[in-house]
């Protein structure tokens, strides 16, 4: 590892993800820099610096990397909207882009990064309700979000080539107070018409939103190198999921599962996000010394319900 003073670039830092890991880079008195497509969302201040960019017309500007050690990429546009042509190639542009713009930037300016952290997704992984899948697996999935996040990684890797340790970080599904993933699971339950999906026996690999940024701080931190999974150690399944949030919430679960081709018909080629079955494994983040805070469902749900 490195000695100098640590100062990060962050893009996506006005996101879920990035607003908690930018907090936790704070109480360490970490400097942060952050990369915005909004100059509304620019800010000024003693630990907090934003500066802007669009990815779509490559436009950066590039004072946001001076004194910059370490770089973590959050962005890309939400997979969770709905999947018209239109936004199927944003979410592909989002993330193609904007990895192309740091590359091509850092590769010609005389900058201080040594490590660069990009976010991934577990959505890689095949489904399938047996395998425990880690890092190394070659059960990789074929549908379109996993063909996303495999440019996505062969794009981050590329950053490699400029001499800068690269780290992958995959991301399960996340547990947080206000968005995400919870906010569509929960909602159906409050209103009382909540129940699994499916045969509800697919797996679902969830993190609490704390505990991915600490993953991706530790990961900056530590000076890791290849693919983490940003999972808790205990996945769930949709099942289970739902009963524990139907518990946390007092709310009764007395309808019958939803059908897939309901699923199917309401949601079209992104049912696979709730039907999908991925295991996964978080014994390789856990072998670097990472603790986490919430490891078990009903405690992480109980925080964030």
């Amino acid at each position: 590892m490195k000695t100098k003073i640590m100062k990060v670039l962050i893009t996506g830092a006005t996101g879920l993800v990035g607003q908690e890991l930018v907090k936790q880079f704070h109480a360490a008195d970490i400097m942060v820099h952050y990369l915005s497509t909004s100059r509304d969302k620019l800010e000024n201040l003693e630990l907090y610096k934003g500066f802007y960019w669009n990815p779509s017309t490559a436009e950066i500007d590039e004072k946001a990397f001076e004194g910059v050690t370490h770089l973590i990429n959050l962005a890309g546009a939400s997979v969770a909207k709905s999947w018209t042509p239109s936004h199927k190639r944003a979410i592909i542009n989002s993330r193609i882009n904007s990895l192309d713009l740091l590359h091509k930037t850092l590769s010609k300016l005389d900058h201080q990064v040594e490590h660069f952290t990009s976010a991934s997704a577990i959505g890689i992984y095949k489904s399938d309700f047996t395998v425990l899948h880690d890092e190394f697996s070659e059960e990789l999935g074929d549908d379109f979000l996993a063909q996303v996040v495999k440019q996505w990684e062969e794009k981050a890797e590329a950053i490699e080539g400029l001499g800068i340790d690269v780290a992958l970080v995959r991301i399960g599904i996340v547990l947080s107070k206000s968005g995400g993933a919870l906010e569509k699971i929960k909602s159906p339950v409050q209103n009382f018409i909540g129940a699994p999906l499916a045969s509800g026996l697919q797996w679902q690999s969830w993190i609490h939103l704390k505990d991915v940024a600490a993953i991706f701080k530790h990961v900056a931190q530590q000076h890791l190198v290849g693919t983490y999974n940003a999972v808790a150690p205990n996945p769930t399944t949709n099942k289970k999921m739902t009963q524990q949030i139907a518990e946390c919430l007092s709310k009764p679960l007395f309808l019958p599962n939803v059908p897939a081709f309901v699923l199917k018909l309401a949601l079209g080629e992104r049912a696979t996000l709730v039907l999908s079955s991925q295991r996964v494994s978080a014994e390789r983040i856990i072998s670097t010394g990472f603790e986490f805070d919430f490891s078990k469902l009903e405690p992480a749900l109980k925080d964030v319900l």
